[in-house]
């Protein structure tokens, strides 16, 4: 346990250690810093997690320096989570105590209006994000509502489990969003966390996969996860595949996207914030090809995620930061310093 921790064995308000941003700055200025905030007792339907690490993902950059502007301010970032359930609110189950879960983006929904009712909870209009309108894992304690977290398994570590929370949750999204079918191709856009973990479902259900970013880092990792073709995109003309995803939070990708699909073949845009789309040639999605946006995740898509990273298992390709070190692992992550994904080593490091 990292010193300074308050523990409490009746639910009454702690302070711990947390990475605050009171205001959005360029991550060079280092707007991130340590404070002390208090967590209450969770309420009806809320646990409390010990956090043991959290996963460092480009959307906590993009609100660090204000590309996503929230509410107010200061907030703790921070929503790949993996954690122990320390206490219990009203209504969740006491055997849950000292289990370890995993929070992820969507912190809450509404659960009441016509979308939570079919299941797309991510588009809920009251829908709150973990790390954005509720404290997140950057710290050494967070509430969580129960329902929005999941089981972590047991051939999973602290550092190899927090991606798998975000980049792999919203990276599956993006795959059943790509209409991706067993035995089709695939192409990406982008090979960083998300991509590299997508990867390994897309072979898991036998498609191949082709791999398209300027890193020759990320390059290499893609043909050790096995890419049947790689190169840099606007410069290699890659495969024709059934389906693309891109990940680059850059506008011009997605006109290369649809040009390396097939005739009634799917994009998937996979991103919270990108620059604009420029525009091109309507020939370039005629053919019945199918332009999409994929925005934020659903209990269904945490539950199947997890589920399937256990039976693969899937391999994380992870660089660990003490917590001190936030903002170099923003840093890090602006100028795409390390191959895979970032994890904030909390309460644990392995």
């Amino acid at each position: 346990m990292i010193a300074g921790t308050s523990v409490s064995t009746r639910g009454e308000v702690v302070d711990v250690k947390a990475w605050s941003l009171r205001r959005p700055a360029p991550i060079e200025d280092e707007p991130l810093a340590v404070e002390e905030v208090s967590v209450p007792e969770p309420s009806a339907g809320e646990i409390t997690l010990q956090v043991r690490t959290c996963g460092i993902c480009r959307t906590d950059l993009h609100i660090a320096e204000g590309d996503i502007m929230a509410d107010r301010y200061p907030l703790v970032p921070g929503h790949q989570v993996v954690g122990i359930v320390q206490a219990t609110g009203a209504g969740v189950d006491r055997s849950l105590l000292g289990q370890r879960r995993g929070a992820y983006w969507m912190y809450c929904s509404c659960g009441e209006c016509d979308r939570c009712a079919r299941g797309r909870e991510n588009l809920c209009r009251k829908a709150r994000f973990t790390g954005f309108d509720a404290p997140g894992g950057f710290a050494e304690r967070m509430i969580a509502h129960e329902e929005f977290t999941v089981p972590i398994g047991d051939g999973l570590s602290d550092a190899g489990a927090a991606p798998l929370l975000c980049a792999g949750i919203i990276g599956y999204r993006a795959l059943r969003l790509s209409d991706l079918r067993e035995g089709e191709s695939l192409a990406l856009f982008g090979f960083g966390a998300s991509a590299h973990l997508v990867a390994q479902v897309a072979r898991y259900w036998g498609c191949e996969f082709a791999v398209y970013t300027r890193s020759l880092e990320h390059q290499e990792l893609a043909r050790e996860l096995g890419a049947v073709w790689v190169g840099s995109p606007g410069s290699d003309e890659g495969p024709v595949c059934d389906r693309a995803i891109t990940f680059a939070p850059v506008g011009e990708i997605v006109p290369m996207a649809l040009n390396s699909v097939r005739d009634g073949g799917t994009v998937a845009v996979n991103a919270v914030s990108m620059t604009d789309i420029p525009s091109f040639p309507y020939q370039q999605i005629y053919g019945e090809r199918t332009l999409r946006s994929v925005a934020n995740v659903t209990k269904k898509d945490a539950r199947e995620f997890m589920r399937i990273a256990a039976e693969i298992p899937i391999r994380t390709t992870v660089q660990q930061y003490p917590f001190g070190q936030l903002n170099q692992a923003l840093n890090d992550l602006k100028r795409s310093r390390f191959d895979g994904a970032a994890v904030l080593c909390v309460d644990s490091c392995s």
